[in-house]
């Protein structure tokens, strides 16, 4: 997870801050809210959304599937709701958030030689 380190000690995200995360906007978390049954994010007393580290795992998953696989919604549905190889889809999608990261570290590396 890329949170930074001090709200990795949060116990609660906003979904303010996972859509920033995930790289979505919330009225599509909010709309996956309703596909899928696997993201439910708790709900306090004014309706605000608090989004567990479990939770936002489970929007990376449905990211994964969705955005960067290319599944349908019904697909990525069945897929979650499924036996399918899921460990393998969580791992790949780690591999690319990883990878990413390292992507962007490498750019700014870049930039920085390209000032000198």
């Amino acid at each position: 997870m890329a949170l930074n380190k001090e709200k990795d000690l949060k116990m609660y995200y906003s979904i303010k801050e996972v859509a920033a995360e995930i790289g979505v906007s919330e009225p599509t978390l909010r709309y996956w809210e309703s596909v899928f049954p696997q993201v439910s994010p708790k709900k306090g007393g004014n309706g605000v959304r608090h989004y567990t580290k479990d939770d936002i795992k489970t929007v990376r998953m449905v990211y994964h599937l969705v955005k960067e696989r290319g599944m349908t919604l019904a697909g990525a549905k069945r897929y979650l709701r499924g036996n399918g190889n899921r460990e393998a889809a969580e791992t790949n999608s780690e591999v690319i958030e990883r990878l990413k990261a390292i992507r962007e570290e490498l750019l700014g590396i870049k930039s920085a030689l390209d000032f000198l």
